[in-house]
């Protein structure tokens, strides 16, 4: 009997803890491990993009130029948002991470393009390969 009290107070630990709003800190983190994921994403498209090309030097050497200018912006546009120097209050990291991650996903979907292809007919896909 004393076991299945223990383990009923045991769920009801997890319940109660699960049921409670996390923590700032928490949230914070939680936004930090969203934009690890999306940053590993568009890491792993930026890097499938130059082995898929790599055949192709002058597509490579501005891939890399306009990636370089991208991360600038991407800068660019959180510090525009949360100047820096100012302190926004307790949420601004996890702010700033959820930021990040938008702009980080935004980017993969725009590169991903290169990936996947495009569909036959278009006249405006440049370097973008075609679908097979």
């Amino acid at each position: 009997m004393k076991r299945v009290q223990l383990l009923v107070l045991f769920f009801l630990l997890i319940i109660s803890k699960s049921s409670t709003g996390q923590s700032q800190r928490d949230m914070n983190y939680d936004a930090g491990v969203k934009y690890h994921a999306a940053d590993s994403e568009l890491n792993a498209v930026y890097h499938q993009i130059l082995t898929t090309y790599s055949d192709d030097t002058l597509f490579i050497k501005e891939i890399k130029i306009a990636q370089g200018l991208w991360l600038q912006l991407r800068e660019a546009e959180i510090n525009v948002m949360y100047l820096p120097g100012k302190f926004y209050g307790s949420v601004e990291p996890m702010c700033q991470l959820m930021l990040l991650e938008d702009l980080t996903r935004e980017r993969t979907k725009y590169l991903r393009q290169w990936i996947d292809g495009d569909e036959e007919g278009d006249v405006c896909e440049g370097t973008i390969k075609r679908k097979k």
